[in-house]
């Protein structure tokens, strides 16, 4: 039994189901052992793609996939993956071939410090010495990427490794399958502190945060205590849907309004990082309290005082303070309620307004509407990337589930849409087929990884991709501003502008998917129904919309500015 197989054996042990890679020297050998020991191997054509890919099925699956990488450069190129996944607590497993261990230091033929290397990037980083140690080292990977807060991990393959092989099987040590991670709850005086705090407040908020997804029982106990208790709530992006976006008590319109006049904080599976301003003030208010739950001890005080500290599961942290409240309901916040839904309907109607212009070219929320009206009847996995285009679609597209929305996520990532797409259609495909997965994307976001659309169609994953195309990096050239521009375009062309009105509906195409080209809303809706109906491959709905369109007005300039 060689290496190559020894890995493959230890990953379906570990209940490995996934593995996304781009092969070559020295580790083609693993990529087919996996498949000749069951696990699925999607070919990718980009290493930091195969890595988002692998780490969004970690997240909707709960078990860590796998991102093979071949020696140097391959390595090198997955590292902003793997520092995605990290920082995102997403759990994927890395696993990279090596120089032979006899040519270290000799300048072997992609020679790199790869176990250093990906340590700043990972949880964890190991390089077996034996085959014996195999079955060991893939254990604790699958361990250290689940347990705790979640993330990246790698491992080392030397090529002479893989090659390398033992007479009997028996010989290999036999590991237990990691199993779920313990559970830990707070103290009841932690309990009753958070219950005491939460009582006397007069204008209490909820923020529900990805973490209460990742939760195995976080969406339900966070429903019922928010049913029961009254609380109004807002999610982060990773948070929407762990509570329905179309419940009563979500303001989420009303967010800046929300954050600056609480008094009172309940942070859930949330951080307090720049996607909540540090919590500090001009946008939050100077004497807030915050109650905060997480399963990592150190995020607690981060850049304010925690004032009651819940150490333990969201689930079943939810579910003691549910069970310590049980009567109480938020009647004494009625006014703080009245002042949160009428600023959120206010919110509402300004946004309705610039929905409602279909003039041509449309602007984002214009554009947005008939998406939404069409998802809104379907269960869809919604990847939404850009700068833009992700802002205003978090406003636009509702999410109704847990985990039914991928985006940049806590590293502010770009170039995750279509590895993200392609990891949620597979999920979908094996795990949950009556879902679709519609991926919104803004022109420039959507060049990051565009030719995984070859991927998607070699693998016949039918995906709908939008692409909301403004010609630019937030704002583009007009087409007819840029047929007059003259002499040397690396002077003269702005550098947010990219090619006006590409035509991105023709890149799928020339793959043997489904491509359209679309400006009016009812063009729009045609288009995202045909190509969510489609079932054989993936489909581009290439949206021209204004050079010029972006967020709704804004009340304070600091309400654009994470850094303040």
């Amino acid at each position: 039994m060689d290496g190559a197989s020894i890995i493959a054996k230890s990953l379906v042990d570990q209940g490995i189901e996934y593995m996304f890679g781009v092969v070559g020297f020295p580790i083609i050998e693993v990529g087919m052992a996996a498949q000749a020991h069951g696990i699925k191997y999607i070919g990718m054509r980009n290493e930091q793609s195969a890595c988002y890919a692998a780490q969004a099925m970690g997240y909707l699956t709960g078990r860590p996939a796998v991102c093979l990488v071949v020696s140097g450069p391959g390595l090198l190129h997955a590292l902003g993956g793997l520092a995605n996944a990290t920082v995102n607590c997403w759990p994927v497993i890395c696993i990279g071939g090596s120089s032979d261990v006899d040519q270290e230091g000799r300048g072997a033929f992609q020679e790199w410090p790869q176990v250093e290397s990906a340590r700043l990037y990972c949880k964890w980083t190991a390089r077996p010495s034996t085959l014996e140690s195999i079955p060991f080292h893939v254990e604790k990977a699958v361990r250290m990427s689940l347990f705790g807060r979640p993330g990246a991990v790698y491992l080392d393959i030397p090529g002479n490794l893989v090659l390398s092989s033992i007479e009997n099987e028996d010989a290999l040590p036999r590991v237990a399958r990691v199993p779920t991670a313990p559970l830990s709850v707070p103290s009841t005086h932690d309990i009753e502190r958070a219950v005491q705090l939460l009582k006397s407040a007069k204008k209490p908020l909820v923020i529900v945060g990805k973490g209460s997804g990742w939760s195995t029982e976080g969406p339900n106990e966070m429903t019922s205590w928010i049913d029961a208790t009254g609380l109004p709530f807002l999610a982060t992006p990773g948070g929407k849907g762990v509570v329905s976006d179309e419940h009563p008590q979500n303001v989420a319109p009303a967010r800046s309004f929300a954050l600056k006049e609480a008094d009172l904080i309940v942070l859930v599976g949330a951080r307090l990082n720049w996607i909540l301003h540090f919590g500090r003030p001009p946008r939050f208010s100077s004497n807030v309290n915050v109650i905060q739950i997480d399963l990592f001890a150190e995020e607690f005080h981060q850049n304010i005082v925690t004032s009651a500290p819940l150490l333990g599961d969201i689930g079943q942290t939810v579910r003691l303070l549910h069970q310590a409240m049980r009567g109480w309901r938020a009647t004494d916040c009625a006014s703080w309620i009245r002042d949160l839904q009428a600023n959120a309907t206010k919110n509402r109607q300004a946004v309705q307004a610039l929905a409602n212009d279909d003039q041509l070219p449309l602007n984002y929320y214009a554009a947005y509407k008939p998406i939404q009206e069409i998802i809104s009847k379907q269960d869809v996995i919604i990847i939404n990337e850009g700068a833009n285009t992700m802002d205003i679609g978090r406003t636009m597209l509702t999410s109704t589930r847990a985990k039914r929305r991928l985006d940049a996520g806590t590293f502010g990532t770009m170039g995750v849409g279509l590895g993200y797409a392609l990891a949620a259609s597979l999920y979908c495909r094996d795990h949950s087929p009556n879902t679709k997965v519609i991926c919104v994307q803004g022109d420039s976001a959507f060049g990051f990884s565009a030719m995984e659309l070859e991927t998607l169609a070699r693998y016949k994953l039918p995906v709908a991709i939008v692409v909301l195309n403004n010609s630019g990096i937030s704002r583009g050239l007009e087409l007819d501003v840029w047929k007059e521009l003259e002499g040397d375009p690396t002077l003269n062309v702005p550098v947010l502008s990219l090619t006006p009105e590409a035509r991105y509906d023709r890149m799928c195409e020339a793959f043997g998917g489904h491509g359209h080209l679309v400006r009016s809303v009812p063009e729009i809706s045609a288009a995202v129904r045909a190509a969510l109906d489609n079932t054989d491959g993936p489909s581009v709905v290439n949206v021209i919309i204004a050079t010029d369109s972006e967020r709704k007005p804004q009340a304070h300039h600091w309400l654009t500015r994470s850094k303040m």
